[in-house]
């Protein structure tokens, strides 16, 4: 299998993705600021079957954020691991966590609720974009 590992602060829970993610981007909803106690979250996402979980998956913790929305933690550090957006049929393995991969964003996702204008010449979408349940809309930088 070709892909990723990521691991949580302290090493106890580590999770496999396969091959590479089918989309990276930054997003700037209020929910993601909250969870990742950052102005933006770096996202990777991959399809939800290509992840499992290689350790520590009895210190997996989770809180459901909204209806099929499973943002996931550990227990021992406390370090968020990933989010399952299931009504989009993907799981978010934080970017920051996964070894090895070149972090290069191609949309930005919520910008109408950015706390952190970025001029990056990437396409801000207001919400989401249309195949994704969106309007489509983007914003200006």
């Amino acid at each position: 299998m070709s892909g990723y590992t990521a691991k949580c602060m302290c090493g106890t829970v580590a999770v496999e993705v396969e091959g590479d993610p089918v989309a990276m981007g930054i997003c700037h909803c209020k929910d993601c600021r909250a969870w990742s106690a950052s102005p933006v979250n770096g996202f990777a996402v991959w399809p939800i079957d290509k992840m499992t979980v290689s350790a520590g998956e009895d210190q997996i913790e989770s809180y459901t954020s909204s209806k099929d929305n499973e943002r996931a933690w550990c227990k021992t550090c406390g370090g968020h691991i990933y989010h399952i957006a299931g009504p989009l049929g993907v799981v978010d393995v934080y970017a920051g966590l996964v070894e090895g991969l070149e972090f290069q964003p191609g949309l930005h996702l919520n910008y109408e609720s950015t706390i952190m204008p970025m001029k990056d010449g990437l396409p801000k979408f207001k919400d989401f974009p249309e195949e994704f349940g969106g309007s489509g809309e983007t914003l200006p930088e």
